[in-house]
């Protein structure tokens, strides 16, 4: 009886061709060991959409082999969808102490924290499987604690980047662990998946310690309070802000719930220094001088409800942007985000603050490799298969071809799509087939009751607005008793447009009425008319298409 060939399964169910939704699924014999679980936040089609998850239907099955989660860093795209995975598979956690500690707080929100194994790692540990051995290695990236994941199995070692950058003057001093990454590549990697967000930009990303020269220079200079937005999860900036608030003397506060959850969680833990009265409340900055004042915000990307946009349109309850204040972006806005942040900026700018944005003010630098780095990494670790991950497709191809050019067999990569059977054995690596996969939309408690037909709806809604046609009909007769009155929402205003109306309503009225010298009674049947008549006439007068919902009342 032939006996099938050891292989180990790659399968990515998010975060390979798209930014965000990380999630990678790696099998050998019976293990199954998950590395990340994030969300990503929706595209501006989503109408109505809060976050998009994962689709694990493939684990739901499989769940008996799942031997826990293993994160690689805190980030909302790579622990968000934890929540929800563990509602439906409760499996252990594990992760470096910062990324526990922020995955502890998100579960306390979910009442899940009481019934979830975490286990708390460091760089260097090893985690024993049935089958395999997973290895934490200490990296750089735009928070602290971030780990790369070194799968261990008789076949070789399956390397995972996770998202990073080589920094050699990082703020608390903790190197990417070249020393292990090289002596792993002296043993023979099988396959590495890493990070290419940043491909397509040659050079090397900047040292974080360069956006905390930028600040000292920008706080020596500013006259009035100083406001600086970031990202919550940037720890090592927000150490940076207050390193520069201590050397002026300046008192800090924070404002933005994410913020004060994740400055908690890290002041708890040890990941920020100061002085035990540099940090205040909003409450306590009105006590001081604005000069004397620092605020850490939310808000870096534009987002409508964040701290610094209610503060631009003067909706924040306790702070007013006044003449006088700096207003530090230190971030650089996401794909699709550089309207909503322009708007914010140009609210600032009329408020009478100085407003310091742009890559070229060195106020922020990517967490992710640049061509340098990505070559540095393939040349230490030398795998023998590659697939690139983290970025969208034409990004995973130019990482390839990079990777081909640094001595890569043409053969030897795959470019995943997500959902993708990835086999891997000694000598092969191919796709074989696909899994369930996709997205699961989350709008307030629904979690995947929003799907294509409602998103229609609501693009259509969006666009044309909606026209609602109410009748009250006789139950044996279908003779009309009362109206059609006709109700616009986003299409046209009534007031205005009294003639498109009443014609529509006559149109109603003439349906009806052949309806029921026709003797029909299908309800089904006399809206179909009814839709079919009113939105031809209207395409006619107006060139809208605007979603037509007839109501049918019987007495």
């Amino acid at each position: 009886m032939k006996t099938e060939r050891a292989k180990v399964k790659i399968i990515p169910l998010g975060g390979i061709d798209e930014i965000g939704k990380n999630l990678t699924v790696i099998e050998y014999k019976e293990d199954i060991v998950i590395v990340d679980c994030g969300l990503k936040f929706p595209d501006v089609d989503m109408y109505g959409v809060d976050i998009v998850i994962p689709d694990i239907s493939y684990l739901v099955k499989k769940q008996d082999k799942i031997r826990g989660i293993f994160l690689t860093h805190g980030h909302e795209d790579h622990i968000g969808a934890l929540p929800y995975f563990l509602k439906q598979i409760n499996v252990p956690i594990y992760g470096t102490k910062l990324t526990i500690g922020i995955v502890e707080t998100k579960l306390r929100e979910h009442g899940l924290l009481a019934t979830t194994e975490l286990v708390r790692v460091k760089p260097k540990d090893k985690v024993k499987l049935q089958n395999v051995t997973v290895e934490f290695i200490k990296t750089n990236h735009s928070i602290a604690d971030s780990v790369a994941i070194a799968i261990h199995t008789p076949l070789g070692v399956v390397l995972h980047t996770g998202d990073f950058k080589i920094d050699h003057t990082p703020i608390d001093g903790g190197r990417t662990d070249f020393a292990r990454l090289a002596e792993l590549g002296r043993k023979g990697v099988l396959v590495m998946m890493a990070d290419s967000t940043n491909v397509e930009k040659p050079g090397y990303t900047r040292s974080e310690s360069i956006v905390g020269e930028t600040l000292q220079r920008l706080f020596g200079k500013a006259k009035g309070r100083i406001i600086v937005a970031t990202f919550a999860s940037n720890i090592h900036r927000v150490q940076q802000i207050i390193n520069a608030a201590e050397m002026y003397g300046k008192k800090v506060a924070v404002s933005g719930r994410s913020m004060e959850n994740i400055l908690q969680v890290a002041i708890e833990l040890g990941y920020l220094n100061m002085e035990k009265d540099t940090l205040i409340t909003i409450d306590q900055t009105a006590k001081y001088n604005n000069e004397d004042i620092v605020i850490i915000t939310t808000g870096s990307q534009g987002e409508p409800m964040s701290a610094l946009s209610r503060m631009a349109a003067s909706e924040h309850r306790k702070i007013t942007i006044v003449e006088g204040d700096t207003v530090i972006l230190s971030a650089t806005p996401i794909p699709g985000n550089e309207k909503h942040v322009a708007k914010v900026i140009n609210q600032l700018c009329k408020k009478g603050a100085e407003v310091v944005y742009g890559s070229d003010q060195n106020v922020h630098v990517s967490g992710h490799a640049c061509q340098e780095e990505l070559k540095l990494i393939q040349t230490i670790v030398r795998p023998k298969f590659f697939i690139p991950v983290h970025g969208e497709y034409r990004h995973l191809k130019q990482h390839a071809e990079l990777a081909v050019k640094m001595g890569l067999g043409e053969r030897n990569y795959v470019l995943p799509e997500t959902g993708d059977v990835i086999e891997i054995t000694r000598n092969l690596i191919k796709k074989n087939g696909s899994v369930t996969s996709g997205q699961i939309l989350v709008d307030g408690l629904g979690v995947g009751d929003v799907g294509h037909i409602v998103l229609r709806d609501r693009k259509h809604l969006s666009q044309d607005g909606i026209l609602t046609v109410v009748v009250t009909l006789d139950r044996e007769s279908a003779s009309v008793i009362a109206g059609p009155d006709i109700i616009s929402r986003g299409f046209v205003y009534v007031r205005e447009s009294e003639g498109l109306m009443d014609e529509a309503r006559d149109i109603v009225k003439e349906v009806l009425s052949e309806c029921e010298e026709n003797k029909i009674t299908d309800w089904a049947t006399i809206k179909g008319k009814i839709r079919d008549e009113l939105r031809n006439y209207l395409y006619e007068k107006t060139k809208r298409k605007p979603m037509i919902l007839p109501i049918i009342m019987e007495i």
